[in-house]
Formats: structure tokens, sequence, C-alpha cells
């Protein structure tokens, strides 16, 4: 959460607010769905069947999608511009998630993945910038997000010499994924942990990808599960705070 101008430092953790309260139960039972399928997913990533693996993926977002526009039913007009932004966001996510199933004309799949997820993170900080200034025109990040900012420049200091013609690339990607995280303050602490963990599960890939050796230590389903309960998180997070708001 950020804290209001008139409030307490803005480094300070921000006192409870009706967006903090716990996610209402209505919310996370239309979501369920969504929960199962990345439950058989992460079990097929751990013991198999391997057959399940990739169509469970790809079955990921299009569950938290359908889930996102049943629980967003019944709100209030000037909340559709921001489950549409969601929507989108989720919609990236799914083409990143199956990237290679989605452009099998390209020899890497990597670049048109961290393109997809790029667009993702933009449509977060969007989302929720808007949502903040609709709830409070004068909310600001706290001060505890600049961590984001030191993960980003440590991420890039370990990686750079391993990232060849993808360097920049990676540097502008984890510029938007430490920006969703941030962003991510502005909604309530359910989104703050969801842009939490999604930075998380990026940042166990990067180095599974790119540093030598990280591959035999950080296995998929830590990269998985940190991803699938951050999207949740985010997404059932971003509902609360606009019911409570119309309420």
């Amino acid at each position: 959460m950020t804290t209001p101008a008139s409030g307490p430092s803005a480094g300070a953790l921000p006192r409870r607010t009706p967006s903090d309260e716990p996610l209402p139960w209505r919310t996370l039972a239309l979501l369920v769905p969504y929960l199962i399928v990345l439950g058989i997913h992460l079990v097929a990533l751990a013991v198999g069947p391997a057959t399940l693996v990739y169509p469970t993926k790809l079955a990921l977002m299009p569950a938290l999608a359908v889930g996102v526009s049943v629980a967003s039913r019944g709100l209030a007009r000037r909340a559709r511009a921001t489950i549409a932004l969601l929507l989108l966001a989720l919609a990236f996510s799914w083409l990143g998630d199956g990237a290679a199933w989605f452009f099998p004309f390209l020899a890497d799949e990597l670049p048109a993945m961290l393109a997809c997820f790029g667009v993702t993170h933009v449509l977060y900080i969007v989302l929720f910038v808007r949502l903040a200034r609709g709830a409070r025109p004068r909310a600001r990040l706290p001060r505890w997000t600049l961590v984001y900012a030191v993960w980003w420049v440590a991420m890039i200091a370990v990686l750079w010499p391993h990232l060849g013609a993808l360097a920049i690339g990676v540097a502008l990607y984890g510029l938007v994924l430490g920006g969703t995280a941030a962003a991510a303050s502005l909604g309530s602490r359910a989104t703050a942990l969801g842009g939490l963990l999604f930075l998380a599960s990026d940042t166990l890939l990067a180095l599974r990808l790119f540093l030598p050796g990280a591959a035999d230590v950080i296995g998929d389903v830590a990269v998985m599960a940190t991803y699938g309960l951050g999207q949740f998180l985010l997404a059932a997070g971003v509902i609360a705070v606009l019911r409570r708001g119309s309420a």
C-alpha cells in the first residue's frame, strides 16, 4: 500500500485500510478452478505425467481470466477499464507462457516470451497507477519499494556477463518487472505480495536460464509455483479492491 501524503512517512508500514482486509470468500471461490489447474500443473512438473505439463501451463491464464470475468460481474461501470487492463495482462501472460506454441516460426522463443511478458508488466503498471489514482489521487509509492531498484542493479550485475545479445532486452524487462512489483503496492497487501511473487518467479527463471549451474538447484516447480500464486494474488487483489470501492 501507499502512504497518503497527509499520513505517516512514506517509509513506514501503511495503516490497515479496507483494501487490506482479507480477500473475500466469494472472490476466492470463483478463482478455485484456476488454483486446481495450477495444482495439477505443479504435480505434473514434480512427479508427472510429463504429457500434462504443457497443456496445464497453457490452461492457467484462460482459467484465471474466466474466474476474473465471473468474479467482476456487477462492478460499477468505472471499474470496467481496470478489469479490461487485467484481462489484457492475463492474455499477454498467456502468450508468454505459450511462446513456443504461439510463435513456432521463431528459432528461439525467449525474445517473444520477454516481449509478451514485457507488455504484461506495462499493463499491470498502468492498472495499479489507475487504481491508486481512483482511490487516492495523491497516492505514492512507499519508500520500501526502493528495494526493487536495488534488486534490478544486483540482478543485472550478476547476469550481464552471461546475457550476450539479450542483455539490453533482459535489462529493460527487469525494469518493467520491478515496476510491476512496486506498482502493485498501490493496490493492497494481497497485490503487493502478488507482485513480489511474480518478481521472485522471474528472478528464479532468469538465474536458471542464464547463470551457469543454477539450473541444477532451481527447479521448474519453484518457478511456476511463485508465478502462479503471484498472478492469482494480483488478480484476486484487484477484484477485491474494486469490489470494496464500489460497496
